[in-house]
């Protein structure tokens, strides 16, 4: 019995087909989220996929009622009461298939292997990621008789679609089935793909619509040009006052402090998106800071989609509407609650005060991120260390977003997020993929942390 033996087991479920095999069952359900008529499969994943699964292992399993979407699964197995509790946390649920985009020979329910690439939607986010984990939970519990610590699982179904009602679950749940003393979860990409990665939170991300509205229809350019405000220069006008020509935020209110600790911990950090990743900008977003600092200690604007009068049927007319899609990525130190009154202030200050300003419609989630001097990331990183003999790159947040907030500020825990993913996925596009070396060497990991978890020789923060 020891810990180099169930890390032997991890990596063995790779090598002998076990991983392909479940991962190519779970493939197969198409649990897409953003397809109403897909709600069938939602559950099916959780009742006859994963319950199953976990019940195996020795967990209790039962859905709960998430009062706006699909059901959650809360899963445990207490081994003593006085022992820590640890929280993993998962989505079953994915985006669009868009089975018509993906590349002859490949298909989103179908898992496809090529080379050292697993395809299939749901391989990277979350199928596979989730897989890997409870993977790692099996190769400890074969190798010890048991986990040393008592887990509990937490796998939802609406995280495509902003994690609607997961807030309400963990405020009704929060002092009985997902009570628990740190939470570990694994989403999104590492940094590079062959450097191990913890990550403390994420960014929020706030989605904002503005629309210029000054008339009803169009009205022919020849005749009204130079008479009539055109609403899509009057939107364009607006934009360029958000930021400046290199995208750096001008709103005050929306450029937040970078404290010294999160600026040592990405010191010498490179974004590495892998050989299909794009070539970084590095002239791009707010000066002095290096492309680290950009996407994981700042903020950053986008315009996603831009619209005024018939672009793919363009005529010689000046639009009088014109609407910008548009969202704030942000980091903790971001007042959320006053992201959409700054802006408003800021353009009435340059004078546009006939820009409409609309919240989005899709959900929103906080920033939020673990202290980084907290004894749980030490612990983490040494953890990981030990197994993969190189340390993992820390970062402050994930750069995109996520429930973290929930976990932090209603379940009150500390939150360590180790993903099995990488950049150049393609995650949410057609022809997602799994690299199957970063998925072996999860098990390896995970299997280590797992093991050292409830390992009472080393060390660990206490609960």
């Amino acid at each position: 019995m020891s810990r180099a033996n169930a890390i032997a087991r991890a990596h063995a479920y790779f090598d002998e087909g076990g991983f392909l095999a479940d991962l190519t069952r779970r493939v197969a359900i198409p649990s897409t989220s953003q397809e109403p008529e897909r709600a069938g499969a939602l559950r099916a994943y959780l009742v006859d996929e994963i319950a199953p699964t976990l019940g195996k292992l020795g967990f209790t399993c039962r859905l709960l009622d998430n009062p706006r979407g699909p059901p959650v699964l809360a899963a445990e197995r207490i081994e003593n009461p006085a022992l820590l509790t640890v929280l993993l946390y998962g989505h079953g649920d994915t985006v669009r298939g868009l089975d018509d985009l993906w590349r002859s020979g490949l298909s989103p329910w179908k898992v496809v292997i090529e080379g050292d690439r697993i395809y299939g939607r749901g391989t990277a986010d979350n199928k596979g990621q989730h897989s890997v984990n409870i993977a790692a939970l099996a190769a400890v519990i074969a190798e010890r008789g048991e986990l040393g610590f008592n887990c509990k699982f937490l796998l939802e179904m609406a995280e495509e679609t902003g994690s609607v009602g997961l807030r309400e679950v963990c405020a009704e749940h929060g002092d009985g089935v997902l009570k628990a003393d740190v939470l570990i979860g694994s989403d999104g990409p590492r940094n590079a793909p062959d450097v191990p990665t913890i990550f403390l939170g994420a960014r929020g991300g706030c989605p904002i619509v503005l629309v210029v509205d000054l008339r009803e229809g169009s009205h022919h350019s020849g005749n009204w040009g130079g008479l009539l405000a055109n609403a899509g220069i009057v939107l364009a006008q607006a934009l360029a006052s958000i930021t400046d020509a290199r995208g750096a935020i001008r709103v005050p209110e929306w450029r937040p402090p970078l404290p010294q600790a999160v600026r040592d911990l990405l010191a010498g950090v490179e974004v590495d998106g892998g050989t299909d990743g794009p070539t970084i900008d590095r002239d791009w977003g707010e000066p002095g800071l290096t492309p680290a600092e950009r996407v994981f200690g700042w903020n950053s604007f986008e315009v996603q989609a831009f619209v005024a009068g018939t672009p793919e049927r363009p005529v010689n007319a000046i639009p009088g509407t014109a609407r910008a899609h548009c969202q704030l990525k942000y980091v903790v130190g971001t007042d959320a609650d006053d992201i959409i009154p700054a802006l408003r202030r800021h353009l009435d200050r340059h004078g546009f005060a006939n820009v409409e300003i609309r919240r989005g419609r899709s959900s929103v989630f906080k920033a939020s991120r673990l202290d980084p001097a907290d004894p749980w990331v030490g612990w983490a990183r040494d953890s990981i260390a030990r197994t993969t003999g190189r340390a993992p790159t820390v970062l402050p947040n994930f750069g995109g977003s996520l429930p973290n907030d929930i976990f932090a500020e209603i379940l009150n825990l500390k939150t360590l997020w180790i993903p099995h993913s990488y950049a150049g996925c393609s995650q949410h596009a057609p022809n997602e993929h799994l690299l199957a070396p970063i998925a072996r060497e999860g098990l390896g990991l995970m299997a280590g942390l797992f093991w050292d978890l409830g390992d009472p020789a080393v060390s660990r923060p206490p609960a």
